[in-house]
């Protein structure tokens, strides 16, 4: 990353998870990236204001003491600054997101606004490489072809259609989406996964934006679908898989595909949990790490 290897850091960049049992995929990643770059320092940091704001909130309290300092993770703008006051020049924000969506396009603002720190001696400049990888689901672009990651991800997924196809089941992934950006990359994703696995119904729909829950029933309806296996879209297993999700209430995901006389299996096991996805994160910062260039669009 560069010639002193002992001042370049990652930072993990991901939402966050107020659940203490979601931080362990979190803690998995932070574990592999060091072992893929041995000579970085390695940080998390929470995109999440909200989360961010909770934690505070419970370092107060002894029962939510968790021994790790991910409950300790800052915003990015603040470890960045943390790593540049102790002289890393040479960092890459790694961000464990799921598409290039609102959190994503934060990130790109945040990393093109700190390369465009000018001084007046060059070597003052507060970084020598400050750059972005890309999301699990890739980034619009010339840099690099976003369907390849797209291809990758679906087959990292291989066990959740055999998991389905053992069960005679349909497979549907519950993903956040956003209320203000695009969501389009799901339903692409979704004929992506169909493509790759034409014996299983796949389905997938959002908690905000398109497709929605009602647009993944029509699909379930207008397919005779009896049995689906129900899964989160999501890196980590937090409150939008127990409540929204796989939850008791009537409107939870689970509660009203079975009103549909639907059998619901829930799997809440969040992405962060496959090896193969965490590995997709680590070359994505490796891509990262091998870029020359100080703009975030690599």
């Amino acid at each position: 990353m560069g010639h002193d290897r002992d001042k370049n850091a990652i930072v993990i960049a991901c939402f966050g998870a107020t659940y203490p049992e979601a931080l362990a995929n979190i803690i998995t990643m932070q574990k592999e990236m060091q072992g893929a770059f041995p000579h970085a320092e390695i940080r998390v940091a929470f995109t999440s204001n909200i989360v961010r704001g909770i934690w505070r909130e419970r370092r107060r309290e002894r029962q939510y003491s968790v021994d790790n300092r991910t409950v300790y993770a800052k915003g990015p703008l603040a470890t960045i600054a943390d790593l540049q006051d102790e002289g890393y020049r040479d960092i890459i924000v790694q961000p464990m997101h799921i598409y290039a969506g609102e959190q994503y396009s934060d990130l790109v603002s945040y990393i093109d606004g700190l390369n465009a720190i000018s001084t007046v001696k060059a070597k003052y400049r507060p970084f020598n490489k400050l750059v972005l990888g890309r999301p699990l689901l890739g980034r619009p672009g010339p840099q690099h072809d976003y369907r390849k990651d797209m291809a990758q991800a679906a087959e990292a997924l291989a066990p959740d259609v055999s998991l389905a196809e053992k069960d005679h089941a349909a497979l549907v992934y519950m993903g956040h989406g956003n209320r203000f950006y695009s969501t389009g990359i799901y339903i692409e994703f979704q004929q992506v996964m169909r493509r790759m696995y034409p014996g299983t119904d796949i389905f997938v729909g959002t908690v905000e934006g398109f497709p929605c829950l009602e647009d993944v029933i029509d699909g379930l309806t207008w397919f005779g679908v009896k049995k689906v296996v129900l899964k989160p879209f999501m890196i980590v297993a937090g409150q939008h898989v127990w409540k929204d999700m796989a939850g008791d209430q009537g409107d939870s995901w689970k509660s009203v595909i079975s009103s549909k006389g639907i059998t619901v299996t829930c799997m809440p096991q969040g992405l962060g949990d496959y090896p193969e996805i965490r590995h997709i994160f680590i070359e994505h910062a490796e891509d990262a790490a091998r870029t020359g260039i100080d703009k975030a669009e690599i």
